[in-house]
């Protein structure tokens, strides 16, 4: 695991963010939990594929992650100039049948496109030597039609006969989105939930389980994984015409993370469920998964800033707050299957600095779409939110390959300063932002480990909240509007605050006045700045 693997001096360095999590407080300054490691991270997806090409064959790959980790973090904490992320989400890097890599033809072979085990090893090696963790994603419910274990299914008495789910005569039903899922072949039925290009594994059968199993320990043991994102979790185990989160789907799952956790007990167990909160949580809640992606909370946060209005953000924040155990889901704002933010927000700029600050300074594990900090654009169909990183403002090519086109044509832009190169020097550019508000979260543990607390703003365009933890108290005031607001007061219940005598703006460059906090630990009409310009963040340390 990465704890193991990083050189002693970078160790001491980065101890606070690679340790178990300090225990978060109370305003009484009472312990109340310990969170884990992986609250002490910002996590940053990448499609291998189009991130960089190291060889000039136009396709991303492994040995293009492993020139570009100083983008990411430079491994020195005293530098500004990397964007600071401490952990990578690389999307499927297995053998597949196809440009996605989410129909696996061999778990234990990297696609050749990518490279090579060793490549990857070496990729984990050097990301871990600069306090990077290292998650892939895993594709346990389907596997390619290619692969050998399907052709091997294919005969009922097979070798593999009934390691994928058959029936003689169709069964005649529909997927949860209506799509056909019973596929014919051979003269016979398989049921494929995805695609007939994808056929589900019968995961009920214990001979596949322990292959799964045997895989899941290859990639910790022999590759040095630190955990896992498991895709499509919610449908692993149909029963009959329920095809989501079935209990024999809660159940496989937390057989998967107990054999997992007595291997690597460190390991990180994050799971795809595209569910609303009440039943993602509960694949937390019941031990069966470290972590879920917060769908509802993204699609709030995304809606919110484009309509100026931050209440949607706060219901469904609070909603998070509620359900998970403290701090245990994935926030996020997009992914690999939606349309980019900056289409999301209407090609708006200042909505989305909004949404970098609003992922960046919630509690919950962030994650970032790779190009989302320089603003990328793209619109289904899942080719073209999938395109080539655009690393400067070369036609055609953005930086990405020095072939004559990449594997995908780029999304619009790059010529117009969507680009890492027009950016990196710029302080009011997007990638300044997200690179300021990333640093700014490793800096301060009230951020990565603290409670969360909404207070009463006087101007419902503005989003306030609290950030509590053992060291400190940060007050973070977002204005979702276009407007400057001036006149905002604050009010909070009793209990949100110890006695307050100082205010230090910490971000947002603006003076700042402390509250005065009665003996119930409530404030009321509180004016912490004169003024929020539009868009702006102002983040305030209490003390």
């Amino acid at each position: 695991m990465i704890k193991r693997l990083l050189p002693i001096g970078l160790l001491i360095l980065l101890l606070t963010s690679l340790a178990p999590g300090a225990a978060a407080q109370d305003a009484a300054g009472e312990s109340a939990v310990t969170l884990p490691w992986w609250n002490d991270r910002v996590f940053y997806e990448i499609f291998v594929r189009s991130f960089f090409d190291s060889n000039g064959d136009s396709r991303g790959d492994l040995r293009g992650i492993i020139e570009k980790l100083d983008y990411l973090n430079d491994g020195d904490p005293s530098t500004t100039t990397d964007l600071g992320v401490t952990g990578l989400w690389l999307m499927p890097v297995m053998k597949s049948a196809s440009y996605h890599g989410y129909d696996v033809l061999d778990y234990r072979e990297v696609d050749p496109d990518y490279g090579t085990l060793d490549d990857l090893r070496e990729l984990i090696q050097e990301a871990h030597a600069r306090g990077i963790a290292v998650v892939v994603d895993m594709v346990f419910n389907h596997t390619a039609r290619a692969s050998r274990w399907f052709s091997e299914s294919i005969q009922p008495d097979g070798p593999r006969a009934n390691w994928y789910i058959w029936a003689d005569e169709n069964p005649g039903y529909r997927g949860p989105d209506l799509q056909q899922v019973w596929h014919s072949y051979a003269g016979r039925y398989y049921y494929g939930l995805f695609s007939d290009a994808m056929p589900d594994l019968n995961l009920a059968n214990p001979e596949v389980t322990e292959e799964l199993h045997d895989i899941a320990r290859f990639w910790l043991n022999d590759v040095g994984v630190d955990g896992f994102r498991l895709d499509a979790v919610k449908h692993y185990i149909e029963e009959g015409t329920n095809q989501e989160n079935t209990p024999s789907t809660h159940a496989w799952t937390r057989s998967l993370n107990a054999f997992v956790k007595d291997v690597a007990p460190e390991a990180m167990m994050l799971g795809e469920v595209w569910s609303n909160t009440y039943d993602a949580s509960d694949y937390v809640n019941d031990g069966e998964l470290d972590l879920v992606f917060e769908f509802d909370l993204a699609q709030g946060i995304l809606a919110a800033a484009a309509m100026g209005d931050p209440a949607g953000t706060i219901s469904l924040q609070q909603r998070a707050v509620d359900e998970y155990p403290p701090g245990q889901y994935g926030v996020f704002l997009a992914n690999h299957d939606q349309n980019r933010v900056m289409n999301q927000v209407r090609n708006n700029p200042g909505a989305a600095r909004v949404v970098a600050s609003t992922l960046l300074t919630s509690p919950g594990v962030p994650f970032l779409y790779y190009g989302e900090e320089i603003g990328m654009t793209g619109q289904k169909p899942d080719e073209r939110i999938r395109t080539p990183m655009q690393w400067d403002d070369t036609p055609v090519t953005a930086g990405f390959t020095t072939a004559r086109r990449p594997w995908q044509a780029l999304s619009a832009g790059n010529e117009d300063g969507v680009s890492v190169a027009a950016q990196t020097d710029d302080a009011d550019s997007l990638l300044s932002h997200y690179r300021a508000l990333i640093h700014l979260r490793n800096d301060h543990p009230a951020l990565r480990q603290g409670d969360w607390l909404n207070l009463r703003a006087s101007n419902r365009d503005v989003y306030a909240f609290l950030r509590r933890g053992p060291e400190e108290t940060l007050l973070v005031l977002i204005n979702y509007s276009d407007e400057t607001i001036t006149d905002l007061t604050l009010n909070a219940r009793a209990g949100a605050l110890p006695p307050i005598t100082q205010a230090e703006t910490i971000f947002g460059g603006v003076e700042s006045s402390p509250p005065l906090v009665a003996a119930d630990g409530s404030f009321e009409d509180y004016a912490p700045v004169t003024s929020l310009a539009p868009y702006q963040t102002v983040i305030i340390r209490l003390s």
